[in-house]
């Protein structure tokens, strides 16, 4: 395998690393500890965050995954009757249900129904049909939540139409079930259909964007609602370890993202389609999703006579690492900051030669 430094690495936009502008407001940040409320950074942080995404409060945390977690728990354990079985609805091929090591069932107690969707965007008649009220209880369990992705991973980094996110929420409240939103890469679908964030999450009532993935942070999430949701979101954060100290280091960083990372995921966007285009040029490569909305691309390598896997490795011998972590013939390939255009050519470039080889 190449070294990590000669490789172009298309695999996750989490692999990016800090700016030098996020390596000096580390270096220089004020902080205190912030499990104690004391870290000026980490409110500014916090404060910002929820302003930006219209609500009330905020909370940082170490993950995206612990964000969601958190969340679903509170959700969860606000049923009146604590022996209640708490459900949650999600869709089929959310993070929440596919690559949070079960956390729901774990750390909640919680049933998980799944239902199916159009690229994310799930039939708001169906998740009004499959809410079951306390009326149901003891023989079935009570849905507590139902739970978006915006944008969508498995459907390409999709942007769920806010038509929809407004009448899947709208049939949820009418239930009195709150509504969370996985929004790791909620500014991805804010730049992609020129909307502000406030206004995607506007509809829902807790959502968690992650720092880590197109923002380029090295570490952290936020999760954002009301103050009340907010306040019992510490206690659940405290449960799981993620009560950090000096986190002001960690906080300066999402204060530069918001400031300089944000308008530029365009380029990744562009980035993403140019790989694209280039890609399914070739025989035996087809485009495995609708369209390409946002950073991520997902191909079907199978017609050149070989799976993701034994692609993948293939292109490492170019110094290009992609994703074959889906399986079979589908491959992925995620821009991010640290993709230039010049990566990109030579990505395409060596899938040239590689499909010239095969």
């Amino acid at each position: 395998m190449p070294s990590s430094e000669a490789v172009i690495d298309l695999r996750s936009d989490t692999v990016t690393r800090p700016t030098p502008a996020m390596r000096a407001a580390m270096a220089r940040a004020e902080v205190g500890n912030s499990a104690f409320g004391e870290d000026p950074t980490v409110n500014e942080l916090e404060a910002r965050f929820a302003e930006v995404l219209g609500k009330e409060a905020a909370l940082f945390l170490p993950s995206g995954t612990m964000g969601n977690q958190v969340a679903l728990m509170v959700w969860t354990h606000r049923l009146e009757d604590p022996l209640r079985g708490p459900e949650v609805l999600a869709e089929e091929g959310s993070h929440i249900v596919q690559w949070e090591s079960g956390g729901l069932a774990r750390l909640s107690g919680a049933q998980t129904v799944t239902l199916a969707s159009d690229r994310g965007a799930m039939d708001p008649a169906a998740v009004a049909r499959r809410i079951t009220g306390p009326e149901a209880y003891p023989i079935r369990p009570v849905t507590a939540c139902v739970c978006l992705e915006n944008t969508h991973n498995l459907s390409g980094g999709s942007v769920v139409p806010q038509a929809n996110v407004q009448a899947v929420a709208r049939e949820a409240h009418a239930r009195d079930v709150a509504v969370h939103l996985d929004g790791a890469r909620l500014f991805n679908a804010a730049v992609a259909s020129q909307a502000p964030p406030a206004h995607l999450t506007a509809p829902v009532d807790s959502v968690m964007v992650s720092l880590s993935k197109g923002l380029a942070c090295p570490v952290g999430s936020i999760l954002a609602g009301p103050e009340a949701f907010i306040a019992e979101a510490q206690q659940a954060r405290t449960l799981l370890g993620g009560a950090m100290r000096q986190a002001g280091v960690l906080a300066a960083c999402g204060l530069v993202a918001l400031d300089e990372m944000v308008d530029r995921l365009a380029e990744d966007h562009a980035h993403a389609k140019q790989l694209a285009q280039g890609m399914v040029k070739h025989e035996g490569i087809e485009l495995a999703q609708a369209s390409v909305e946002t950073n991520i691309v997902y191909l079907d390598v199978g017609g050149l006579g070989m799976d993701a896997e034994a692609f993948c490795q293939a292109l490492e011998d170019h110094g290009v690492w992609m994703d074959s972590a889906t399986g079979g013939s589908i491959a992925r390939a995620v821009t991010h900051v640290d993709v230039s255009q010049e990566d990109v050519e030579a990505t395409l470039a060596a899938v040239d030669e590689l499909v010239q080889a095969a």
